[in-house]
């Protein structure tokens, strides 16, 4: 057994593409691409914060004070074109047309509905697929603004002072007491998103060297020279099972490491407070726990991928039967992050969500430990299962010789 997993180790070794999968993929490309897209999200948003938008309104003499607010912004441009804009639907072509950016029609004067006790509603004209909602939450706040001093002169004038007002408008203040420590909030924003990370790779550490291992056996014909050896099969299956185990958790291990490199890096050079103090709570025993959590999970992808493998004709016929695995395993990552999703002895018994619900809990720092056992026993179990399974796979002639 041994003798076969240092023989197809030595032979993933010696392949460039392997070493690409496993080792320069996980050090330099996948940091990067997570970089790269927070770069690119963050210059998004950045851009369209910073953009100075073209406006009109329209009776804008009805709420002058309010007007010039909007002229003042630093994030709006008055409209110097030469078409006129007098309804909303005439709004709504210039901003269909990208003449303007913005229209804002106010149907009546506010002073005046105010006295006659009513609501005067003004209309925001925009395209708010390209404006990331800044544009229409500046013009709400600056509404807002005017419509607090209207609301205040008002109650004035009815003789209820400044110290009042506020015990009238708003007789019940809530106020929120956390009993969530920082640890908890945090892991529960940053560890939902973890095992996207995490578990992905255990399964591209995995499924790669695995087409190799059987489809180009096959290919290569070399599958009829190892079975000719003085090996049974199921010690055959165990060294390649072993192997794929070992480049599942290698590609796992080496990229938190060099992720943890790069966040090290980067706070080296950068103030990132949240990041500080999302990383800074977790233990050497907590992620720890996650690898031990991440050892069955990576057996159980090996075993299943060493099985699609040696079913497959061919290389490319196994890339066929991978990609579908993929999606697949993503679907039960989703169910870990919807709502009042909650670690609890059920779904510690559903495969992959129990480990992606544990990982979250581990990094919040409320995991059960009980559950924790339960789930590397429940998790080992379904590995053992589908390795037997490999192994009677592997005994077939039908299924070797396709």
């Amino acid at each position: 057994m041994f003798e076969v997993f240092k023989k197809e180790l030595t032979e993933l070794l010696r392949d460039k593409k392997t070493l690409l999968f496993v080792v320069v993929f996980p050090i330099v490309v996948f940091p990067l691409l997570f970089a790269v897209v927070a770069f690119i999200s963050s210059q998004a948003a950045l851009d369209a914060e910073q953009k100075v938008n073209t406006y009109v309104i329209i009776n804008g003499d009805y709420a002058p004070e309010f007007t010039d607010k909007v002229f003042y912004h630093k994030s709006f441009e008055l409209y110097k074109g030469d078409k006129t804009f007098n309804s909303v639907e005439e709004l709504k072509t210039g901003v269909n047309a990208g003449d303007i950016d913005m229209g804002i029609y106010l149907p009546s004067d506010a002073v005046q509905t105010l006295n006659e006790q009513q609501q005067s509603e003004w209309q925001v004209v925009f395209n708010d697929s390209k404006s990331i909602n800044f544009l229409f939450e500046r013009v709400k706040e600056l509404a807002k603004e005017y419509s607090d001093t209207l609301q205040e002169s008002k109650l004035l004038s009815f003789g209820i002072d400044k110290s009042a007002q506020e015990a009238i408008l708003k007789p019940v203040n809530v106020v929120k007491v956390d009993t969530a420590d920082k640890r908890e909030n945090l892991g529960e924003k940053v560890g939902g998103f973890l095992p996207y990370l995490l578990i992905p790779l255990v399964l591209v550490g995995a499924t790669y060297p695995a087409i190799d291992l059987g489809a180009g056996e096959k290919e290569r014909g070399t599958l009829e020279t190892l079975l000719l050896t003085p090996i049974t099969r199921t010690e055959l299956v165990l060294g390649k099972f072993i192997t794929l185990l070992t480049t599942s958790i290698a590609s796992t291990t080496i990229t938190v490491i060099s992720m943890g490199c790069w966040i090290a890096l980067a706070l080296a050079f950068a103030d990132l407070e949240f990041i500080k103090a999302a990383f800074s709570t977790l233990a050497i025993t907590d992620l720890l726990m996650i690898f031990v959590l991440l050892l069955p999970i990576a057996a159980t992808f090996s075993a299943l991928a060493l099985a699609i493998s040696i079913y497959a004709r061919s290389f490319k016929e196994a890339q066929n039967y991978m990609t579908p695995l993929s999606m697949v395993v993503f679907f039960p990552i989703i169910i870990s992050i919807m709502p009042n999703m909650e670690l609890t002895s059920k779904t510690a018994f559903i495969p992959v969500t129990n480990v992606a619900l544990a990982i979250k809990e581990i990094v919040k720092g409320t995991v059960d430990y009980t559950l924790v056992g339960l789930i590397f026993l429940a998790t080992a179990f379904i590995a053992g299962a589908l390795l037997a399974f490999c192994v009677k796979w592997f005994n077939r002639e039908d299924v070797l010789f396709r």
